[in-house]
């Protein structure tokens, strides 16, 4: 397990609310166009509005999510969604239950 490298990515407050968000999407963003529901995540571009911030900025944030498993990046044509990865946050929860 990449504990020091979730705590890093766990370490910023936009990054734990795009978890939070994703983790009730139909709570937190509007109907998807181009796909019927949430089951493949969120547009990127949603994402980006919802944060506020420029796209290259959520980009990289979700670079970096993706790159410790928190989350899960699926493709649609030229659109990207995003999920959260529900096994690897539990690991990481039982993780740290065993080890601290």
């Amino acid at each position: 397990m990449k504990i020091l490298e979730i705590n890093k990515v766990l370490s910023n407050q936009v990054r734990i609310n795009i978890l939070h968000w994703l983790k009730t999407p139909e709570l937190h963003f509007p109907k998807q166009l181009n796909v019927p529901d949430f089951r493949d995540g969120v547009c990127v571009c949603h994402i980006q509005e919802k944060a506020g911030l420029s796209q290259s900025t959520v980009s990289h944030y979700l670079s970096m999510m993706n790159k410790v498993n928190l989350i899960i990046l699926t493709r649609h044509g030229k659109w990207t969604y995003y999920k959260r990865n529900e096994e690897s946050i539990k690991d990481y929860i039982e993780y740290l239950r065993k080890e601290l």
